[in-house]
């Protein structure tokens, strides 16, 4: 990966190395969010980094921060980057939207012919992407696992919202590439949020130090702009915003919405939610829009701490659960 980018990052990383105290950038709007403000604050006291944000969708006022601008490793987050792009080719392609400043998956088709919108997946969700042995990962996903050889590109955008999907990001990063990934997400205005590299098994003195970072602000003003539609066009911010609610991972803060974790694409007593996790070595890290009756949040957390022991993951865990108790009372 280029010298300068890696070296970013470097700097963004150590910048945002634990500090073992509380930090002194907080904003707690007089009382909201208690329990979790009290149990992010212990958490930090004890050495753990808690950086978050947590916005109101309505009026857009900033309702909980911690340390939300700082750039830290995000996991899989950075994965959302590369489902806008996906989304906005598909858009674009197919007629549906505004579209993308990059080419389609299907370069030898007319770019400049006006496309009709189609009630259907059309020609470009449905271009078929194998997969090669150089595409193989473990860990997070279900293709791994499949027999299949190929699939479709909204069939692999769905895998990776479900289920974080390692093999299927790295395929469509290939077709894709880094760098026009990096390229919509500063179209879009992020500055501290990206995503480094492909998935790997272990990272080299060559390779990122991460496959994504993120500031909690940034990652909670993106997540409420694909809520309003305004990430690209409505049609892309709708295939991102279908695709995270197929998400399956719901252990942290999503844990306190009390929604199925396999089925939660509609709305369940009023509660609507769309978010994406992050789990790494030390790091767990969510952001994601819940709404319900009486308003709607969108939020970015991230925690990195020792994980020598189960119990500092299990705490981590629990005050990421109290925090998202606070955001269903507010939205309920």
């Amino acid at each position: 990966m280029p010298e300068s980018i890696r070296r970013r990052a470097r700097e963004d990383r150590d910048e945002a190395a634990p500090r073992g105290r509380r930090s002194d950038a907080i904003e707690n709007d007089g009382g909201i969010f208690r329990k979790g403000f009290a149990s992010l604050t212990e958490l930090a006291l004890s050495g753990v980094q808690v950086t978050a944000c947590a916005v109101d969708l309505g009026s857009g006022k900033v309702l909980f921060s911690v340390d939300d601008h700082l750039s830290v490793p995000t996991a899989s987050i950075g994965k959302v980057l590369l489902l806008i792009e996906v989304a906005a080719r598909i858009s674009a392609r197919d007629g549906a939207g505004t579209g993308s400043s990059g080419s389609s998956f299907d370069a030898s088709r007319p770019a400049s012919r006006p496309r009709p919108v189609r009630p259907g997946p059309g020609a470009e969700a449905l271009s078929i992407l194998n997969r090669t042995a150089n595409d193989e990962i473990g860990d997070s996903g279900l293709w791994q696992h499949l027999q299949v050889p190929a699939l479709p590109v909204s069939d692999l955008a769905a895998l990776i919202g479900a289920t974080s999907d390692n093999l299927a990001t790295n395929v469509l990063l290939r077709r894709i590439g880094l760098d026009t990934v990096r390229a919509r997400a500063e179209s879009l205005g992020l500055r501290r949020t990206l995503l480094l590299d492909i998935v790997r098994e272990e990272r080299g003195p060559d390779d990122a130090p991460q496959l994504s970072v993120g500031s909690a602000r940034e990652l909670a003003i993106l997540f409420g702009r694909l809520h309003a539609g305004t990430v690209v066009d409505e049609t892309t911010s709708q295939l991102v915003r279908g695709w995270l609610s197929l998400g399956t991972d719901l252990s942290m803060v999503a844990g306190a919405f009390g929604l199925d974790p396999l089925a939660h694409v509609g709305a369940d007593h009023g509660l609507r939610l769309f978010n994406k996790t992050g789990t790494d070595a030390g790091i767990r890290s969510e952001a994601g829009v819940i709404t319900g009756p009486r308003g709607g949040v969108s939020y970015a957390v991230t925690m990195r701490f020792n994980d020598a022991e189960l119990s500092g993951r299990l705490a981590v865990l629990e005050a990421m659960r109290v925090l998202g108790t606070d955001f269903l009372e507010y939205v309920y």
